[in-house]
């Protein structure tokens, strides 16, 4: 029997007298976590040492905090208030993290963080468990919760409720227990009328809560992540990785703006396939004749359109569906896919097909407020068409109908980011050389793996040429690097913005020779330099003049100015969350950022900002960061400060 509460103190008093001693409860990732009720039983157990928690999650999403000084002050601070609302329920627990408060009798173990955010906390590093996503579920029923909370969506007047943005490990969760022969955890459910209602296997009957708490309004905003400018380096990466996708195939990708980028360059080529193909003839004139576009890509618009298959659903996604690149549908019918692969449909089976079929399995999403409106408003029969599943269905084949998902999955196109790699062919993408956790594996190694294990399927990791840090211009190319998320075993294709290095099968020599094609000009002779020294490079070798020529940022930018200044390359290619006062400012800022990184820099900067003259129009921007006015020196340094960053990105 359900039980029903609309008061969150009764449904933590609910939970505490069905539990005695310690609690281990389990929490979704991202945005199925309920913010209230975690609040509400964190409060009453935070100064209870008699009630010891361990709770069992990932991705605690709480809107950013301004520094309360600086140029990123000025500018978060209005903009934060007013994208995830004042009233916007933060985590309190990850709060206590994030400053290493939590009390000694709670403890939070997170496979997967939010990028960067967690660097500098002791109680975060110590709490990471570093699992595969397929894993987690396994790893939570080891713990043996004794409740699982999760936010949920419900229609009016129906006895279902859907999991919505979740759908990735509760049910794998539930049965890894019962495997364990576990008792079943209590499943306690908080509604949540802004989440999207999406059907399929994502809906429950009620009864499969024990609790369901329907919190009284006010109902805050959902996290919504802000959108960000996609740069010259995200958007040649994303036109070069268009090029690998194969019409009539499948597409993963991650998230940020290189999925962004990939996004946008999929729909120009569909779109305006003239254009598309300009702008990657400027890009590399012999892209074209490049022997891994021919074998498994292709430049032409989508005549059959994509599958979408992504642990994570996101903005991109949203705007494939829009445009028609994502319409390719699939069914769960073993044997209907089976004549569909084969050529011998029955007269019924196409329309079987486009009334039953899905075009976009995911087990959980994430994106802007936009994105989220465009599912709570999608018509049925569009809103059929996306399916949201189990993880261990997603990003996997095995342990479920493998040859159903075989077929389903052909061409499968997998794109994720990565940090580093290294000329050999390893990944850096989740932690840093010491050890310490920038984010988490999740699905990368999933997805990786899975290409190498179905036929005509490539995983491609992106990342950009080179970073800014306090010793100035950095490689990522690297010759090797202390920690390794994918080994270079499984190396396949890397992309960044001077090109494609494909190394599947390739031997050391080789890999050195394609990685090394794409490395930053300035980082090359060390690269071969090292190479050699280390007996996996013929010491007459010489790198080709053109790889000097075109391996700069500069050449890049040069490259494709045109195509921002007409249009076709824009700032938000899929809308942005920023003002169009912020817009500008967030270059601004941006630029500063970045010259900025090295004491001689910051000099530099500060020096060029004391001579900078006002600019016709500041004033709007200066008064949006609060500096049309300044009163003390360095709130006038900070004005002449956005004023070059202005100057200098107009």
């Amino acid at each position: 029997m359900t039980d029903h509460l609309t008061d969150l103190d009764a449904a933590v008093d609910w939970l505490l007298q069905r539990v005695d001693g310690p609690l281990r409860i389990g929490a979704p990732l991202a945005l199925g976590k309920p913010h209230r009720l975690l609040n509400a039983l964190y409060a009453r157990v935070e100064s209870d040492a008699s009630r010891p928690l361990q709770l069992y999650t990932a991705l605690s999403l709480n809107p950013p905090k301004p520094p309360s000084g600086g140029l990123e002050g000025r500018f978060m601070a209005p903009f934060a208030e007013r994208h995830f609302g004042a009233d916007f329920p933060r985590l309190a627990y990850a709060d206590a993290v994030a400053r290493d408060r939590l009390p000694a009798h709670v403890q939070v173990e997170e496979f997967y963080m939010q990028s960067g955010a967690l660097l500098g906390s002791s109680q975060a590093q110590r709490g990471y468990t570093s699992l595969n996503y397929t894993h987690a579920a396994d790893a939570v029923a080891q713990r043996a919760p004794h409740a699982i909370v999760q936010k949920v969506a419900m229609r009016p007047d129906d006895r279902r409720l859907s999991l919505s943005c979740n759908n990735d490990i509760t049910q794998d969760t539930l049965d890894a227990m019962a495997a364990r022969g576990l008792p079943r955890p209590l499943l306690i459910a908080e509604i949540d009328p802004q989440l999207p209602y999406l059907g399929g296997s994502a809906t429950v009957d009620v009864t499969f809560f024990d609790l369901v708490i329907t919190p009284p309004p006010p109902y805050p905003a959902l996290f919504g992540l802000p959108r960000q400018p996609v740069s010259d380096a995200d958007y040649a990466i994303g036109l070069y990785a268009s090029t690998l996708v194969r019409d009539g195939g499948t597409l993963q990708i991650g998230i940020g703006t290189l999925a962004d980028a990939i996004s946008h360059a999929l729909v120009l080529r569909h779109t305006d396939n003239a254009r598309y193909r300009q702008i990657l003839r400027a890009l590399d004139p012999e892209l074209e004749q490049n022997p891994t576009v021919l074998e498994c890509g292709g430049l032409e618009p989508f005549e059959v359109g994509l599958y979408g298959c992504s642990e994570m659903l996101n903005e991109g996604f949203r705007r494939l569906v829009q445009t028609g690149v994502i319409r390719r549908k699939v069914h769960d019918d073993l044997s209907l896919m089976q004549r569909i692969e084969n050529g011998s449909t029955l007269s019924i089976d196409h329309a079987t097909l486009e009334a039953e079929g899905e075009y976009l399995h995911g087990a959980f999403y994430l994106g802007s407020p936009d994105f989220y409106q465009w599912l709570r408003d999608l018509p049925e029969d569009e809103c059929r068409a996306i399916g949201m599943r189990r993880i261990s269905e997603i990003n996997q084949l095995y342990g479920g109908n493998e040859t159903l998902e075989r077929l389903q999955r052909r061409h499968a196109r997998f794109f994720n980011s990565c940090m580093i790699a290294t000329a050999l062919g390893a990944a850096t993408s989740d932690a840093l050389e010491d050890g310490r956790v920038v984010s988490g594996v999740g699905g990368q190694y999933n997805f990786v793996a899975m290409a190498h294990a179905l036929p005509e399927a490539r995983s491609a990791l992106m990342f950009r040429a080179t970073r800014e840090d306090a010793r100035g211009l950095q490689s990522n190319v690297r010759w090797n690097y202390g920690h390794t998320t994918i080994p270079r075993h499984l190396r396949d294709i890397y992309i960044n913005e001077y090109g494609i290095a494909d190394l599947r099968n390739l031997t050391d020599e080789d890999c050195v020779v394609n990685m090394t094609a794409i490395a930053d000009a300035g980082f090359q002779d060390n690269l071969l330099q090292t190479a050699k020294a280390s007996k996996k490079l013929a010491t007459s070798f010489t790198a080709p003049a053109r790889w000097r020529e075109r391996n700069s940022a500069a050449a890049v930018s040069a490259t494709l100015a045109p195509f921002r200044h007409s249009g076709e390359l824009p700032d938000y290619p899929l809308g942005s969350d920023f003002t169009e006062v912020e817009q500008h400012l967030v270059k601004a800022l941006g630029w500063l950022k970045q010259n900025t990184t090295t004491r001689s820099g910051k000099l530099r900067t500060v020096l060029a900002a004391l001579r900078q003259p006002a600019g016709d129009g500041d004033v709007v921007y200066l008064q949006r960061m609060g500096l049309d006015a300044p009163q003390t020196l360095g709130e006038k340094i900070e004005a002449r400060l956005v004023r070059l960053g202005l100057a200098r990105t107009a």
